[in-house]
This record gives C-alpha cells, sequence and structure tokens, in this order.
C-alpha cells in the first residue's frame, strides 16, 4: 500500500486524524531528506497557498520530481489560475447545474467542495464532476443566475481556515470517508493485458475517424489482447481506469478533448494526442514559427497583426491566404483576391485572435496527406481540391460537392522528397501520429501544417494498408505499455 502523507501549514493545528495517514509540515516535507527517497507515496498537498514558489507550491512541484502522486498536481495549479476555464466547465456541466441549482431562491450560490464531497448530499453529484475537473482536496466554487439560467462564476482552492465552523465536523467525516472506501479512482478492470479507452464524440460532423474504422481500431486492439472501450466526455472521471487513451475526437486546446489528454498523461497513460502535440499542432502560428525556425520549407507566411496591417499584401501579393490560429477543416482559412476583402476579413478575423496567420496562395489541384506513427510514415494519400473550389473541404456545400476525391497510394510510391519533408516536421512535434499536409509546386514542397489528430476513415486512408493500417497503431500502443510496465525508456 502507497504511504500517504498530508502536507499542511502546522499539523500541530490540523484538525483530521487518520489512522493510514502521516501529517508534515510543508517545510519538513520540502527539507528532509527522508522525503526525497521516498518511494511508492501518495501527497495530499493542504497547504494555505498555492501560488507561485509558495511553500505549497514547491510541495506539489517536487512530488512530482520525487515519484509521488501529489494531489493538487502541478498541472491542476496552474489550471485553476485561468478562471477562462470556468466557461467552458459551465457550458459541459450546464444541465448538471442547473438541475442541481434550480431549487436556489437567491440570485448567488457558494458550493464547497471537501474531498469530493458536499456536506449536502444534494449537490454530491456537481461536487464529484468539479472535483473530477479540478482534482483539489479542498475547492469552493461560486454561482450566479442569470437571464440564462446558473452559471458557473469561478472556482478557487481553499485552506482549512476557510471552511466554516459548522462544517468542521462534517469534513472530518468526509476526509476518513475518502481515505477508507474505494476512492479517487475507480479500481481497473482485469484486461487480457492492457486496457484501451478510445475517446470519441458522436455529435462530431466531422470527427476523425468514422465508426467503421472506429470498430477496425477495436478489432485490432482485440488481435493484441486488449480489453476496449468507447467512451466519451462523460466519462473524464474514469481515465484512471485504463492503461491507455486513444482520442479519436476532434481535439482543440479549449475543449474537452486537451483535458482528457492532460488527465490521461497525468495519470501514467499511455495517450495519444498527447497534449503536448495538441498544443503544437492546433497553433498555425506555433507552427508557422516552428517550421521556419527549423528551415522546413512553407510557403512565404507572415505572422500578420495590427501593426503591419498595411505592409504584408505588400509582401505576399494577392490572392492570399488568411488563417485563424486554431482553424481545422478549412473553418477558419480564408482566400482573399484584393485589398478591400483582405481590410475587411482582416478586421473580422483580428476580433477573434491578436495573431494571424498570412500566406501566399500556391495553387494545386490536391494536397499530398504523409501519416506518420511514431516517427515512421505509415500511409500516403493525395486529397483533390472540392468541386470548383480551392480547398479540400468546402464548407459552403453540401453531400459530393463538400469534399473533392482522394487517392492513396502506397508509401513507397510517394515522392521521396514529400515524405523526407514530412517526416522533419513531425519529429519537430513528437512521437504521436500526425498527418502532415504538403504542396508541391515547381518541384518545390511546403508543408502546409500538421495535424496532430488526422482522419482516419475506412476506405480512404487503410485502402492501401486495410487491417494492417490500425495494427501499425496499436502495436505502437502495444510497445509503449510493454516499456512502460517493465520500466524501460519509452522510444
Amino acid at each position: 500500500m502507497p504511504r500517504i502523507l498530508f502536507v499542511v501549514n502546522n499539523p500541530d493545528r490540523w484538525p483530521i486524524s487518520l489512522p493510514e495517514v502521516e501529517v508534515v509540515s510543508a517545510r519538513t516535507y520540502l527539507t528532509d531528506p527522508q522525503f526525497s527517497t521516498l518511494r511508492n507515496c501518495k501527497v495530499y498537498n493542504l497547504h494555505r497557498s498555492y501560488s507561485y514558489q509558495s511553500l505549497g507550491y514547491y510541495v506539489s512541484l517536487l512530488a512530482e520530481a520525487r515519484g509521488h502522486k501529489p494531489m493538487p498536481r502541478i498541472s491542476t495549479i496552474q489550471d485553476i489560475r485561468f478562471q477562462s476555464l470556468t466557461r467552458t466547465i459551465s457550458a459541459d456541466l450546464d444541465e448538471l447545474i442547473q438541475k442541481s441549482l434550480g431549487h436556489v431562491p437567491h440570485d448567488e450560490f457558494t458550493l464547497s467542495i471537501y474531498f469530493s464531497r458536499n456536506v449536502a448530499k444534494r449537490y454530491d453529484q456537481l461536487a464529484r464532476q468539479l472535483f473530477n475537473l479540478f482534482p483539489l482536496p479542498l475547492l469552493r466554487a461560486q454561482f450566479n443566475r442569470t437571464e440564462d439560467g446558473w452559471q458557473l462564476q469561478s472556482i478557487n482552492a481553499i485552506s482549512t481556515n476557510d471552511i466554516p465552523e459548522g462544517h468542521r465536523e462534517a469534513v472530518v467525516e468526509l476526509a476518513r470517508d475518502y481515505f477508507t472506501r474505494a476512492r479517487a479512482h475507480p479500481p481497473r478492470k482485469s484486461p487480457p493485458r492492457h486496457a484501451l479507452a478510445i475517446l470519441t464524440d458522436k455529435s462530431d460532423t466531422t470527427p476523425p475517424s468514422d465508426a467503421k474504422a472506429l470498430e477496425r481500431f477495436a478489432d485490432a486492439a482485440d488481435r493484441l489482447s486488449f480489453s476496449v472501450e468507447m467512451i466519451d466526455k462523460d466519462d473524464y472521471g474514469r481515465v484512471a481506469e485504463f492503461d491507455a487513451l486513444f482520442i479519436r475526437a476532434t481535439t482543440a486546446v479549449d475543449n474537452y478533448t486537451y483535458r482528457f489528454a492532460r488527465r490521461a498523461e497525468a495519470e501514467g497513460l499511455i495517450v495519444i494526442d498527447d497534449p503536448e502535440s495538441i498544443v503544437k499542432c492546433t497553433n498555425k502560428v506555433f507552427l508557422a514559427e516552428l517550421l521556419t525556425r527549423h528551415r522546413i520549407p512553407i510557403p512565404r507566411t507572415e505572422i500578420l497583426h495590427r501593426d503591419n496591417i498595411l505592409d504584408v499584401p505588400k509582401r505576399l501579393g494577392y490572392p492570399l491566404i488568411l488563417k485563424q490560429p486554431d482553424s481545422s477543416f478549412s473553418l477558419g482559412v480564408v482566400k482573399v483576391e484584393d485589398e478591400v476583402a483582405y481590410k475587411n476579413k482582416v478586421e473580422e478575423l483580428l476580433e477573434e485572435s491578436d495573431l494571424l496567420i498570412a500566406q501566399e496562395f500556391l495553387r494545386t489541384d490536391f494536397d499530398w496527406r504523409i501519416g506518420i506513427i511514431d516517427q515512421k510514415p505509415l500511409y500516403a494519400c493525395r486529397y483533390f481540391m472540392a468541386r470548383g473550389h480551392w480547398q479540400i473541404y468546402n464548407n459552403q456545400k453540401q453531400g459530393d460537392d463538400h469534399t473533392g476525391d482522394f487517392e492513396t497510394i502506397p508509401i513507397e510510391m510517394a515522392p521521396k522528397r514529400v515524405v523526407q519533408t514530412a517526416l522533419r516536421a513531425a519529429e519537430l512535434i513528437g512521437n504521436g501520429l500526425y498527418g502532415v499536409d504538403l504542396k508541391e509546386v515547381g518541384g518545390r514542397c511546403s508543408v502546409i501544417e500538421v495535424n496532430d489528430n488526422p482522419s482516419i476513415d475506412s476506405g480512404v486512408e487503410d485502402k492501401m494498408l486495410r487491417e494492417y493500417l490500425y495494427d501499425r497503431i496499436m502495436e505502437v500502443f502495444e510497445r509503449r505499455l510493454e516499456a512502460q510496465r517493465e520500466g524501460r525508456a519509452i522510444e
């Protein structure tokens, strides 16, 4: 059994006494050599402050460095500082929030969360969901009633000093219950070898994999003696049940997919797409800077902002392409033909982001897509432009006119310079699953973008490799899980 530590300001004033929990001061934990060499330990950081470079901050930071399992982790401490997350959380939990607070007669409501619970059982479900999103021992959420219903305004960590006197006895019982029941994370299943979760989104109109492809992923995993479960955004609290997470929902930094990736990584799961890849690939400003710095060929590109609006067209000419940093599936990517269209569109896009990408327009009949897994080429596709359009996706059309045709070819038949350029670009991101889009013009190969969550649909990307494509991806999970189990470095 792991050793459990409560790290607090002053153990002499700590009100909770549990036989299986050792209470130590933050300063002792940080400075006493016995704790730096301790193994198999869980650290519950209950310091009164998690502010940057405070004792509380360093408790979680050094606990991670020591291989302990802290609550909260540094990533959670950082997340709690960014209150913009509350808007996303409020939207994700809106139905539960309205149901839980519908009876409240006032326009403000404070929910205290102690070790994942509230002192009133009627709020337990809401408390657990918020705890799942922000795993901290002691939390406080503030709600306000608006014309649209209840909204989560803020969520903050609290110290024991912030616990009302009338709650203290109940908090002791909640803490005792937390440490005596099957807690924090549900027990892992007992799969033949490993448990894999595949995160999907049934509401996504352009998912990265269709139903048949998802079935083939599951079959490939089954061939390797994995248990497989399709999960969705409501299963966030179950992440720790699994050994690996494969994200097959459209990723973005500001939605639940990133939170799943972060949680999975924090829990020690093998995860594709990993959170760092999501951050790097979903922002085109970052990609432009990264590829330019490493001399990966890209179209002539400028980072556009309010101070250089008039200068950029002089260097790039018309037509030119404007891109929102986090655009995907051709959304937020526009072509402007002249100065009037340029000025109008720039003003519109700069309302959404302080930085944009402006790029020269390269006219081609198709884009290359090189699929890469574990820094090795996997498949090669030509995606042709939608009928009468300059992009692969024409979001103004429906049916057959929405997308262009495709041609999948053996990776060995793709131009060597295309494959090698794609590999160089993907290596800058990581060792996950990527789709690198490129154009060839006049014998020159240019990277358009690197996708962390490339499309793999039945009958398209798998047309050449068929089941072997799915096997290759699942084998990467298997190798990494076996390396993790044996304590070897994951290559």
